[in-house]
Parts: structure tokens; C-alpha cells; sequence
């Protein structure tokens, strides 16, 4: 006998709601090895998906670089702005 799996469509809503995203900007101080290092290290970003975040950020101004609840984003965000690098949540 296979049994149904059921989600409460209001949890799942509600939990989509409250997501925020963590944005990377372009700037003209660190250089391309740096912000990438960084991605991987703070943001387990793997390196190839790194790079194509940073060439974005380079050509287009910013690229979302990570989502997830304020509380999950807030010490991302501090550590690289430790880092020197422009970020917010949005």
C-alpha cells in the first residue's frame, strides 16, 4: 500500500514568502579570483556557478547570489561585508 504524501499549500506559501535573496553588486576594487574565493567560502557556492555569478555581477551590475530566510542570510551578508564586498538582502 503506497501512501500519500500531503503538504499544507499555506505552509509552503508562507514559507516561499519569507525568503529574501542575498545580492551581490560590481565593484571596482576586488578583483575576479577574490570575489569568487569568497562565494565559494562563505556562500558554498561551487566554483564554475562562482565564476558565472561573478562574470553577471561584472556585466550586468549585481546577480542574486543566495536565498533564504533573513536569519540564514544575516551572517552571509556580515561576512562579506567583512570581506569588502557590496551585498544586501532584499
Amino acid at each position: 500500500m503506497v501512501k500519500e504524501k500531503t503538504i499544507n499549500i499555506t505552509e509552503s506559501k508562507d514559507q516561499l514568502t519569507n525568503l529574501s535573496e542575498l545580492i551581490l553588486y560590481n565593484d571596482d576594487i576586488n578583483t575576479f579570483d577574490f570575489v569568487i574565493e569568497t562565494l565559494i567560502d562563505v556562500c558554498g557556492i561551487e566554483p564554475l556557478q562562482a565564476e558565472q555569478i561573478t562574470l553577471i555581477v561584472h556585466y550586468k551590475g549585481k546577480c542574486g547570489v543566495k536565498t533564504g530566510t533573513l536569519n540564514e542570510l544575516k551572517p552571509v551578508y556580515n561576512e562579506m561585508i567583512n570581506r569588502k564586498l557590496t551585498v544586501s538582502i532584499e
